[in-house]
């Protein structure tokens, strides 16, 4: 193969990386937990950008149940922009399902 249709095809995709990691950075997604009373918020860079914890689900003689609330709504935030960076990937191969490498969004081989 040509080194110079070798490095355009690098450039291209060195274009396409940079794109969907704008996006990453403009995607969020929330997760909840007990009716809405917690609510995680965290973008497709894996930032954490809200906590919105509602005042009737903070009893200071159960913390437990507030830390548990908060794992279930994180874990499902994360879910959730899995999900949508999934979708963003997908996009970005031209509609071609990316495969899940392990330990790369929780994917299984």
């Amino acid at each position: 193969m040509n080194p110079f249709e070798i490095l355009k095809n690098a450039q291209k995709l060195q274009e396409q990386v940079n794109s969907v990691q704008d996006k990453l950075g403009a995607i969020s997604e929330t997760g909840s937990a007990g009716g809405n009373m917690v609510e995680v918020e965290i973008t497709g860079k894996m930032e954490i950008v809200g906590v919105r914890i509602k005042k009737e689900v903070v009893d200071p003689a159960d913390i437990t149940m507030l830390q548990d609330l908060v794992a279930a709504a994180m874990g499902q935030a994360l879910e959730k922009i899995k999900e949508r960076i999934n979708r963003e990937l997908i996009s970005v191969a031209g509609g071609a399902e990316i495969p899940r490498m392990p330990g790369l969004f929780g994917g299984t081989p």
